[in-house]
């Protein structure tokens, strides 16, 4: 059985896969002091609630944007599993996918295993939409490869830092107000926060799209994906696992 892992800045993803199915998945916080031993044992209460045994696991791969965390995960896997993981963007790991940038060293693993997985899945001229941390748009051109991006700030960074600026604002919960007009502080952020997103994702995406010369396929994924996906049309796919997805199928390719 192989172990992903998705080590974003706000939340690690685990997810376990039998041949090509997936078998669980799981999320926990991301704490850059976790050691090798907790996350073993978060892992494995993970497997005993969904049925797995961890002798199973017999290969892990990694997608980590968290520097901190990577010696903990990698000690993890060669004490509790027995393996040395592949992780995305070292030296010899295919990703499947060809690179039209300049710096390639500083694209984030997650956005690489995202372009990867999305033009599996919907060819080129693609739009990844990543609802994380921060908000990213990845390009997938016509001919497969990672063509570059826009990254803004995430929705609930954006919701702290309002909060935190201005010192009557409570810090309040992303919703779809029924309204756009506000009768209340709470209804009035919730609205300004929630279209202001759409504006911003509708914004950049039509620009995206002038600047290809075409409309593109966007694909949306992400934990706040769910919440825009049908808003204006313009999302046309909602991939919740797409991540996780992407590492399998670029562990297949490495295998």
């Amino acid at each position: 059985m192989l172990l992903t892992i998705d080590a974003g800045n706000t939340n690690t993803v685990f997810a376990v896969f039998d041949e090509n199915i997936l078998a669980g998945k799981w999320r926990i916080v991301t704490d850059r002091n976790r050691t090798s031993d907790e996350y073993a044992l978060a892992i494995t209460q993970f497997l005993e609630m969904g049925g797995i045994k961890r002798e199973k696991i017999n290969a892990v791969i990694i997608a980590n944007v968290v520097p901190q965390a990577m010696f903990q995960l990698r000690t993890m896997c060669k004490e509790y599993f027995k393996c040395e993981p592949l992780v995305i963007g070292e030296a010899g790991v295919n990703v499947g996918i060809g690179i039209a940038i300049e710096r390639k060293n500083e694209i984030g693993a997650d956005r690489l295993v995202n372009a990867l997985a999305a033009f599996n899945r919907f060819g080129g001229n693609t739009i990844v939409v990543d609802f994380g941390t921060a908000t990213t748009f990845d390009v997938i051109d016509s001919g497969g490869n990672y063509a570059g991006g826009v990254i803004a700030p995430g929705i609930n960074l954006s919701i702290k830092a309002l909060h935190i600026a201005a010192a009557k604002l409570p810090e309040v919960a992303i919703a779809k107000p029924e309204k756009v007009i506000g009768t209340s502080t709470i209804e009035a952020m919730q609205s300004g926060i929630y279209w202001g997103y759409v504006g911003l994702i509708e914004g950049i995406i039509r620009k995206i799209n002038e600047e290809i010369g075409r409309d593109m396929t966007v694909v949306a994924t992400g934990g706040l994906a769910s919440l825009f996906f049908k808003t204006g049309g313009i999302i046309k796919y909602l991939e919740p696992d797409l991540t996780i997805s992407g590492l399998q199928e670029i562990y297949e390719l490495n295998k």
